[in-house]
């Protein structure tokens, strides 16, 4: 499942927002509670895109901000209280990693549900029914 962070240039170093990536995919794995799942493990992917001072945006204006995006299936946060729980997490991360530099209104986090059926890893195009069955009958590692 992607993560992508896309802050301003300057917000973060590299070692920082390396460890924010880690701590939100960490997140994402505890709320659903498959964090030594063999089959997902490998599969929490992603990257931090620094964006060139100037080039970003809020209220039509330049500014320094940060974005968390998840691309997941359809059936992921299944629960009100996992996307608050995630959405808050995730935004104590940035703050934590920008160290000030940013406040939480210039962060947003966000998911992009992919289609059913069109979710691909190693080249096989699961379903919703068959990522879950992957998913569950994966062994812990």
């Amino acid at each position: 499942m992607p993560v992508q962070i896309i802050m301003t240039e300057g917000l973060a170093s590299k070692v920082e927002a390396q460890k924010a990536h880690a701590e939100i995919s960490q997140v994402f794995l505890d709320l659903h509670q498959i964090s030594n799942n063999s089959f997902m493990l490998p599969n929490i992917i992603g990257e931090v895109v620094f964006v060139e001072e100037g080039l970003t945006f809020s209220g039509k204006a330049t500014s320094s901000i940060a974005i968390v995006e998840l691309r997941v299936p359809s059936f992921t946060f299944g629960t009100q209280q996992q996307k608050d729980e995630f959405v808050q997490k995730a935004t104590d991360i940035i703050l934590r990693a920008t160290s000030g530099k940013l406040s939480k209104e210039h962060v947003w986090v966000n998911a992009v549900y992919a289609v059913d059926g069109l979710w691909g890893i190693a080249g096989k195009a699961y379903s919703n029914e068959e990522l879950g069955q992957a998913i569950q009958t994966a062994a812990a590692i």
